[in-house]
Order: C-alpha cells, then sequence, then structure tokens
C-alpha cells in the first residue's frame, strides 16, 4: 500500500518538477546520448527511451514486436527483473525488441499507458498493448510471454 501511495506521489509531478534544474542540467542532458550506442550483442535489441517522440517512433510505429520495461531507479525487483528480461529479449535473435521507460524521467508515458506499480511491462504490437504483467517473473514465465508475443 505504502509503495502504490508512493508511485500515485510520484506520477502525480509534473514532468517539469523531475528535471535537474541549474549548472548539472548541461551534464544530465548529454546522459541519454551516451546511454543510445552499445556494442554487445544482448544490447542491440534493447534502447532506453529518451522521451515521447522517441517512443512514438521506436515502440509504437515500429513493426516488430516490442516489449516495454517500465521501471524505476529505486525499485529493488526492477533490478532484477530488468537484466533477466534483457537476457530473454536477447534470446530471441532480434524478433523482438525491449524499450526501459524509466518512469521518473518519462511520468507522462507512465500516466499514458496506466502504469501504476512497478516494475510494469507492456508487450506491443502495431502500436496496441496486447499483452502485460507487473512484477517479477522468472525465466520461463518471460519466455512464454515473449512467444506468445512473436506468435512462435
Amino acid at each position: 500500500m505504502a509503495q502504490r501511495l508512493a508511485l500515485q506521489r510520484l506520477l502525480s509531478l509534473t514532468p517539469r518538477t523531475l528535471h535537474l534544474q541549474g549548472p548539472v542540467a548541461p551534464r544530465a542532458s548529454l546522459a541519454p546520448h551516451g546511454r543510445a550506442f552499445s556494442t554487445s550483442a544482448g544490447c542491440r535489441s534493447t534502447f532506453n527511451v529518451q522521451d515521447g517522440s522517441d517512443f512514438q517512433d521506436r515502440v509504437v510505429n515500429n513493426p516488430k514486436p516490442v516489449v516495454v520495461d517500465f521501471h524505476a531507479q529505486w525499485c529493488g525487483p526492477c533490478k532484477i527483473l530488468g537484466p533477466r528480461l534483457e537476457k530473454m529479449v536477447a534470446k530471441q535473435e532480434g524478433k523482438v525488441l525491449m524499450a526501459k521507460v524509466d518512469i521518473d524521467d518519462h511520468t507522462d508515458l507512465a500516466i499514458e499507458y496506466e502504469v501504476s506499480a512497478v516494475p510494469t511491462v507492456l508487450a506491443m504490437k502495431n502500436g496496441d498493448v496486447v499483452d502485460k504483467f507487473v512484477g517479477i517473473k522468472d525465466e520461463d514465465q518471460l519466455e512464454a510471454f515473449l512467444k506468445k508475443l512473436i506468435g512462435a
């Protein structure tokens, strides 16, 4: 219950109140660009959402199925699920992509997709949410979730 209230308070904040102000703002604005590049095979199918238009382009308009991981840095279960889900997506060899959305940075997307707890994972196909789960899943459950999404 306490987590739900904390999340509701967090989601009620405007995006402006979540961004850094003052002398650290330039450094903070550079950080997403560094995260966009990766050379490891496991990360090619996983990306961090940068903003609403990036979400629209890379998730909603993507011809491939996309798993969207709504998470937060302060969320313990998210730290367990995130790497587990990335590993399972990488095993699909490009048949599905994974978008990571930090709810602290992208409150508007969390509200739009009715994220009431983290981690929340959406399965999207052709811009539509076709499946969803909240909380931690083991590898077998994640594999079944992904196979259902890609139709295998």
